[in-house]
């Protein structure tokens, strides 16, 4: 081979072999096939910035607490990562706390009260690469911000669940003739009473599914709910607690945040008054020991966790977000040795059939409306869709009504057959 042969041929060589260094190099831009998602988009050191109404010693706020450290533990997220904000009321103080989280560098921000939503967005609209998340909110479609968005379980399941410990504990007291008269209205129904922190839809729906439940084991029942007009006020919740014991109540069921209403419960069990409490986000055993049945609670850590990984990925978190006992999202606490015997056989009963898509929570056959049944029921989303469709929308098909499906924040607001609101005004 002559040498200007031999030149060209190891010409091309070096050429050839630049070429594929280069390539094997350029990595920016290339798919992870393992992942399916770009290179480099990953934020393994994102900061989370926690806006909470109270702080640990207020079950509703230790719950997110929890939920967000367990998320952070799974994630492998360090103390620096999160930045907390507590007691923070819901006025232009969420919006101050939501400023001071975008100036330590949190991209990504939660709130954990309802109220938190109208200053959550209006931090949203000045700070657009931020994502906001308004738990329990309903206003993250029609707001027109791409980094605002709502989430919330379907607590409503575990609150259903919660009622059938209840049913099963009226059905064992029956039973044994333990009831009295004064338990029982004029109509031969079994007394439960509800503390319920405001008549919003949120609120509704969960006690019509503690309703629910109870009847599923007891059809003769009535509920007489009694509202405090606010989430958290253990003097308030225990006056009403003692309020419905006193019309007669067996059952003292809950949607308030203090452990007021299960005290008041058990000091009244002390004084020879036989009720039992069903509490709300956390075991209420260490304030009711002999009374207290169960907790209808949310797993927040399944949501936190998703979120935050979610933003690691670089993907975009969805407007709507609510799961139930399929993803584990929802629970109910501990049975306490008050209950009916076959109660933890009955409880996986209802959660199988739950999660099987066996059993919906507000069935239309299992209830009525002013004697009648409910076969359409338009809601007012507040447009609150995935979509762009700006009409209400339909939530009862399929024999049910599907809540948090349309939104994640409850919708289900109908005065069922059954439940009495003592001061709904």
């Amino acid at each position: 081979m002559n040498r200007k042969v031999l030149s060209v041929l190891l010409a091309v060589a070096m050429v050839f072999c630049m070429f594929a260094l280069s390539a094997c190099a350029d990595t920016g831009d290339k798919k992870d096939p393992d992942s399916g998602k770009d290179e480099g988009t990953a934020n393994e050191d994102i900061k989370i910035g926690a806006i909470l109404l109270g702080d640990e010693n207020e079950g509703y706020t230790a719950a997110h607490i929890d939920g967000i450290k367990k998320a952070a533990e799974n994630l492998n997220l360090k103390e620096d990562q999160i930045v907390w904000r507590y007691s923070v009321p819901e006025n232009e103080n969420c919006y101050d706390a939501a400023m001071e989280l975008v100036d330590a560098g949190c991209e990504l921000i939660f709130s954990n009260s309802f109220g938190h939503q109208t200053y959550m967005q209006q931090a949203a609209s000045e700070v657009p690469d931020v994502t906001f998340v308004a738990m329990t909110g309903d206003t993250a479609v029609t707001s027109g911000l791409d980094n605002l968005c709502n989430a919330f379980t379907k607590i409503y399941q575990s609150r259903y669940v919660s009622g059938v410990v209840a049913g099963m504990k009226l059905a064992e007291l029956e039973k044994d003739e333990k009831l009295t008269e004064d338990n029982y209205d004029e109509d031969g129904n079994i007394l439960v009473g509800y503390v319920g922190a405001y008549p919003y839809a949120e609120v509704i729906s969960g006690y019509t599914a503690f309703f629910l439940g109870i009847q599923s084991v007891v059809e003769n029942v009535a509920m007489q709910v009694q509202f405090t007009n606010s989430w958290f006020d253990i003097t308030a919740e225990g006056e009403a607690a003692n309020m419905l014991m006193a019309n007669g109540c067996v059952i003292i069921g809950q949607h308030a945040d203090s452990t007021g209403a299960p005290a008041a419960v058990q000091a009244a069990h002390e004084n020879g008054t036989l009720a039992f409490s069903v509490g709300y986000n956390i075991d209420m055993q260490s304030v009711a020991p002999d009374v207290a049945l169960t907790s209808a609670t949310n797993n927040w850590a399944v949501y936190y966790e998703y979120a935050i990984s979610t933003m690691q990925k670089g993907e975009t978190l969805p407007k709507n977000w609510a799961e139930g006992f399929e993803q584990d999202a929802v629970a109910i606490t501990e049975l306490s040795a008050a209950c009916a015997e076959g109660t933890e056989e009955k409880v996986e009963e209802v959660i199988s059939a739950i999660k099987a898509g066996e059993l919906h929570v507000f069935d239309i056959t299992k209830f009525t409306v002013d004697g009648k049944q409910v076969d359409s029921c338009v809601v007012d989303l507040n447009n609150n869709l995935q979509n762009t469709d700006p009409e209400d929308k339909e939530a009862i098909w399929d024999g049910y009504f599907h809540e948090s499906e349309l939104r994640s924040a409850p919708s289900f607001a109908l005065n069922i057959d059954g439940i009495t609101k003592l001061n709904a005004d």
